[in-house]
């Protein structure tokens, strides 16, 4: 080696260094969205039409759920609505949800033998019946079921998490892709035309710099409805009172019973136990539900709240609501026969853990900060649809015909060390991630190996 080969040599090594990493990393990113751009499309499809839920309920399902405002009419009672539902789909009613404005209808959730649970629709004016559907059967539990995999079954929600952090892997890889590296294009503009791959290369990493922060977000707050994840730090979360406020119920007796068993909640409350009614009462009539209902709206519950109705003589009247505004988030129980508060919880009660979820789980709904939430949203949907299409389309454009066109495996492997590290890290925070990647590993040795001895 002579004087004038040493600074070369090291030059050459710096850059063989910078390429094999970034052959890794570019390796990774593509392994992650094989695995994550197909249901980031349909999460982006369903997820945007759930931002509009309301507006789009109230659009298809008009006929049930709009009435007419009659100024000055006195509405039918509570208990008058739940009689004219049973009368029309004879049963017994499970839940009463107040009108939500005063051009919403009732909704009368009764369990019939023939028809399963119905959502029956009341005229909260006339107390007249103005439909039916199956217990969450409308176009958006459609699209929210869709969304969350759920009709594909228990493991969905273990995918749920499987793409959650692969996800986040995707916009971590991406962004070091996306680095700028003395290039004149692809940073924040876009070169060429539609008909070169440069294009899709670069409309990729232009968008994807812009949306990865939406996407880590979103699989991030979207964690919470995860199989192993989300249901464990649930239980930690209100096992240690960083959820559920356990304090508040030292002096109730507690059914087992929980309220996610007993009305739609929130994620925080999931977890926790049900009061009982005493049940000594010595004949004493229980209040009904229009003294309840009565209540909660001296409680000052926001509008749109359901009412749980007791079907035991323990049973307590559970009137909870979740409103877009998170300090309205709310849940009483009532003592059936004596009108009394046994438990009454807000968003303020909750843990520190609890409020971030919460806030969060909010705003991944589109809800916390109104309409600006939903069409900031709406872009990032879009953003990222683009994104997975630029991603086909490139790839299609890139590789040898007849193969997959996965990235180089880079010359030295000691680059993966540290690349593996942070897959561990993941791993272990996200255990199905962690499960995952090491099936990963063993495919792309298996694919590495298999590659070679075709070439030999």
């Amino acid at each position: 080696m002579t004087d004038l080969t040493i600074g070369q040599e090291s030059t050459g090594a710096a850059v063989r260094s910078a390429s094999d990493l970034y052959r890794a990393v570019w390796r990774w990113h593509f392994y992650a969205g094989l695995l994550v751009l197909p249901f980031m499309i349909t999460l982006a499809i369903t997820g945007a039409l759930y931002l509009f839920r309301d507006e789009i309920d109230a659009v298809v399902h008009a006929n049930l759920k709009q009435v007419e405002v009659r100024e000055g009419e006195a509405k039918a009672t509570p208990s008058a609505m739940v009689a004219a539902a049973l009368a029309a789909h004879p049963g017994t009613a499970v839940k009463f949800t107040d009108p939500a404005s005063p051009v919403s209808s009732a909704e009368i959730t009764v369990s019939t033998e023939a028809e399963g649970k119905l959502a029956v629709y009341v005229d909260p004016y006339s107390g007249k019946v103005l439909g039916a559907l199956p217990d969450r059967g409308t176009i958006m539990w459609t699209i929210r079921y869709l969304h969350s995999l759920k009709y594909f079954g228990s493991f969905s929600r273990a995918l749920i998490e499987i793409a959650g952090g692969w996800s986040i892997l995707l916009v971590g890889t991406g962004i070091y892709l996306w680095w700028p590296r003395r290039q004149t294009g692809g940073v924040l503009s876009v070169r060429g035309t539609p008909k070169r791959r440069v294009f899709w290369r670069d409309t990729h990493a232009v968008t994807g710099i812009f949306v990865g922060f939406f996407i880590a977000f979103l699989a991030v707050t979207g964690m919470p409805w995860s199989g192993v994840w989300g249901a464990k730090v649930n239980e930690w979360a209100n096992g240690n009172n960083f959820g559920y406020p356990a304090g508040v119920r030292v002096a109730v007796p507690m059914s087992d019973e929980h309220l996610d068993h007993v009305a739609k909640t929130s994620w925080s409350l999931e977890q926790a136990q049900v009061p009982q009614s005493p049940g000594d009462q010595h004949g004493a009539t229980p209040i009904g539900l229009d003294e309840a209902v009565a209540t909660f709206d001296r409680l000052g519950l926001h509008h749109g709240y359901t009412v749980a109705i007791p079907a035991t003589p323990t049973g307590v009247y559970t009137g909870s609501v979740y409103p877009d505004d998170l300090s309205q988030q709310r849940v009483v129980h009532l003592d059936q026969y004596s009108g009394k508060p046994l438990l009454d919880t807000s968003y303020s009660d909750y843990g520190p853990l609890g409020k971030w979820l919460e806030w969060g789980i909010n705003v991944h709904m589109g809800q916390e900060f109104g309409r600006v939430n939903q069409i900031v949203l709406l872009v990032a949907c879009i953003a990222i649809i683009a994104l997975a299409v630029s991603a086909g389309i490139m790839w299609w454009k890139r590789r040898p015909a007849g193969s997959l066109g996965v990235p180089p495996m880079p010359s030295d492997k000691r680059v993966f060390r540290g690349l593996l590290a942070i897959l561990v890290a993941g791993g272990i925070v996200f255990p199905l991630v962690g499960v995952s990647l090491v099936i990963m590993l063993a495919l792309d040795w298996s694919y590495s190996k298999l590659s070679r001895q075709r070439s030999a």
